[in-house]
């Protein structure tokens, strides 16, 4: 047989397999010094960032879609249900990576969302900004192997770049976007997407598809040094399930025919498992759908036709997704490594409501004129398709709107942490943010922070609380009452305190005036209280105020409603 013509999937078996060779080779001559190596006790870490995840896509979540890998691991670990991020991606992997908030970090704002009197001010350098430390630069400085495959999204410079902050070994997506099967870019301005090996430009490879080759090359990393004794840090960020919605055809079509009942069938068999799983309460009442979105029967067949098919292609790639880490699960199983590994799977944000046409005035053109987005074409190479905002509120349930917005369908995301031996497993309602996750994992490794200095250089503390305590059941809280934690992306405001939260969102999806939620009775956020509680709304605004002047943030009441995106979907109008 000539493997020369079998293929992409005969390719990466024949690697898999000479790989493995390889392994045993090496082993045969270094049992002796890999015993004695790996006397060092300290835990591997494997971060799993997705893009985009509605909060109830997983299955342990109460969806639909099979994902049997990361089931097993969150029943095996703590599963977060009030664990939060930015509303958009790099401010969230900026707090991810520094442990503080976005503004402090340098993502005040995304680079594409930023308006014009915050460009050039302290804290809106879009990028990864010298005046925090990345958590994996403290790993690394400790003695682990630290790898990165995936989307970094922080800068791309070359002093930016993963290399420089804290990874040995790195593949990245420069960008926040891009083809799933190529290099296309994610928008006509960036039409062709940039990636890196450390500091060098990368080529992808015939056979590419996004989260296959990502994983490939975490397990690759991990393989290349599991010999020299040294704990890693590995961190896979995913661009799935991100826009464009392409996967593998064999996904696509086990899929088939799942989502023709339309949206709200869907929507209420998820909050049945939810409450089923212990996820919300059978009190709850969520969040009705914006009266702005055609229900499923004022669809004409041709749009449900459609929609069922995008809704085939995202859960597609959710599929995948799980099947991914399923393998990445096997293979430190397979090498003794799992039961000293501990696991850290998150969204970097809300299920994703607006389309790639909706992200820059002229992109809806450039869309049309480069792709096919009819129907039978949507998940191939030539399309480039979302999924638009109802499905993304489904993705959100029981919550409130989705990605782009601080209402909790764009905050709240899925989240767990597994961690054999160190993590007492169940649900976990406790509140929790994106910014508690380096000073969770350090305190694992039993490495101290600096608080002011770093490598010479003057810098911001983590402000993030170690979880440590709450997950393995020696304290009840992360965060105690008393203490507020706050967002502002574009215009757009949370505070939480306690149970309580308060909102500033621009119409038409919130009032352009303050609202104020108990989470505890209303996580939907379906009952606005700010006139029922004056004294209490208030307070929170008294401690939006002092959010705004610790972080530096650049603020006025207009600018939400001066962004092109997630102001008005189109996305019924671009396939009627």
């Amino acid at each position: 047989m000539d493997i020369s013509k079998q293929g992409p999937g005969c390719d990466r078996f024949l690697r898999a397999v000479l790989a493995g060779m390889g392994v045993i080779v090496a082993a045969s001559g270094a049992a002796g010094a890999e015993e004695a190596a790996r006397q060092d006790p300290r835990p591997n870490i494997v971060l799993i960032v997705a893009d985009d995840l509605g909060y109830s896509d997983l299955g342990a979540f109460g969806g639909e879609i099979e994902t049997p890998h990361l089931d097993e691991l969150i029943g095996e670990g703590a599963q977060l249900l009030d664990f939060h991020s930015s509303p958009t991606c790099s401010p969230t992997r900026a707090m991810l990576m520094s442990g503080t908030d976005n503004h402090v970090a340098g993502l005040g704002n995304m680079a594409e969302l930023l308006h014009d009197e915050q460009r050039g001010q302290p804290g809106y350098e879009t990028f990864l900004a010298d005046r925090v430390v990345a958590f994996p630069e403290l790993l690394q400085d400790a003695g682990y192997n630290t790898y990165i495959s995936g989307k970094w999204h922080l800068g791309g410079q070359p002093e930016q770049l993963p290399v420089n902050r804290g990874f040995d070994k790195s593949t990245v997506l420069l960008a926040g976007a891009a083809g799933h099967f190529d290099d296309v870019g994610a928008n006509v301005r960036v039409p062709v997407a940039s990636f890196r090996e450390g500091s060098e430009e990368f080529t992808l490879p015939e056979d590419f598809f996004s989260t296959d080759f990502y994983t490939d090359r975490i397990i690759e990393y991990i393989s290349e040094d599991e010999d020299d004794g040294k704990p890693f840090f590995a961190y896979l960020a995913l661009t799935a399930p991100h826009w464009p919605l392409q996967a593998p055809q064999p996904y696509i079509d086990k899929y088939r025919g799942r989502y023709d009942a339309g949206y709200e069938a869907i929507r209420e068999a998820r909050i049945d498992r939810m409450q089923q799983l212990g996820i919300i309460g059978a009190d709850i009442t969520p969040w009705e759908f914006s009266a702005d979105w055609p229900s499923w029967q004022q669809l004409s067949d041709s749009q449900r036709l459609r929609e069922a098919r995008l809704m085939e292609v995202y859960a597609a790639m959710v599929d995948n997704m799980d099947e991914n880490i399923g393998r990445l699960v096997a293979h430190l199983k397979q090498t003794g490594e799992y039961d000293n590994t501990i696991f850290v799977f998150m969204s970097d944000n809300g299920a994703e409501g607006q389309d790639a046409e909706e992200t820059s005035p002229d992109n809806a053109d450039w869309i049309a004129e480069k792709f096919d987005n009819s129907t039978d074409n949507i998940g191939t190479v030539t399309s480039f398709a979302g999924y638009g905002p109802v499905w993304a509120a489904v993705g959100s349930t029981p919550l409130r709107m989705y990605k782009g917005f601080t209402y909790e369908g764009g905050i709240r995301v899925p989240a767990f942490i597994t961690a054999p031996g160190r993590v007492e497993p169940g649900l976990r309602d406790q509140f929790a943010t994106v910014m508690d996750i380096a000073p969770t994992l350090l305190d694992y490794a039993g490495v101290t922070p600096p608080e002011d200095t770093y490598k010479g250089r003057d810098i911001m503390p983590i402000t993030g609380r170690s979880m440590v305590d709450m997950l393995s059941g020696e304290a009840e809280a992360v965060h105690d009452g008393d203490s507020h934690v706050g967002w502002e992306l574009s215009g757009r405001i949370a505070i939480r305190q306690g149970d309580w939260k308060l909102v500033w969102s621009n119409a038409p999806h919130g009032t352009d005036d303050w609202e104020l939620f108990d989470l505890s009775a209303d996580p939907g956020e379906s009952r606005d209280l700010a006139k029922a509680e004056p004294a209490k709304r208030d307070a929170m605004v008294a401690l939006w105020d002092d959010y705004r002047e610790r972080n530096g943030d650049i603020w006025s009441p207009d600018m939400a409603g001066r962004m092109f995106y997630s102001n008005a979907s189109r996305h019924f109008e671009l396939y009627p």
